[in-house]
């Protein structure tokens, strides 16, 4: 196990994860967090890391000033969930994104993602955040 995660809790290691995989720094994400049995629920890619660690690879190639703006996290147990504003560019409008995790020994074991775009125009005066 790595060491220098069990100083964290599962809900920093929740963060740091996405934060590294939207800095384009996915491998070594996939690398200090993500544990060997891990599998995910991603309809649009097989379940396994492998699918996904590439898929996100590729997608930080075509987006390489991606923003990430943590908004909530909650752990509860070994299940950590984040909200988060996910832009792929600087200027793009984005979309809420919810991250369900499920740790494991401090590694994350299953992952659910949930997005919703942000809307040019919305009746909500309060707005998605």
């Amino acid at each position: 196990m790595n060491t220098e995660q069990t100083s964290f809790s599962t809900k920093e290691i929740a963060v740091s994860f996405l934060q590294l995989v939207a800095s384009g720094n996915i491998r070594e994400a996939f690398q200090k967090y993500i544990s060997p049995s891990f599998f995910h629920h991603n309809p649009f890619f097989p379940g396994d890391a492998n699918s996904l660690m590439l898929a996100m690879e590729e997608n930080a190639t075509q987006n390489p000033n991606k923003v990430l703006e943590v908004k909530h996290a909650i752990q509860e147990g070994e299940t950590v969930m984040v909200h988060s504003h996910v832009k792929q560019h600087p200027d793009d409008l984005g979309g809420a994104v919810v991250h369900i995790f499920r740790f494991e020994d401090n590694r994350i074991v299953e992952l659910w993602d949930i997005g919703q775009a942000v809307p040019e125009n919305s009746p909500n005066e309060k707005g998605m955040f």
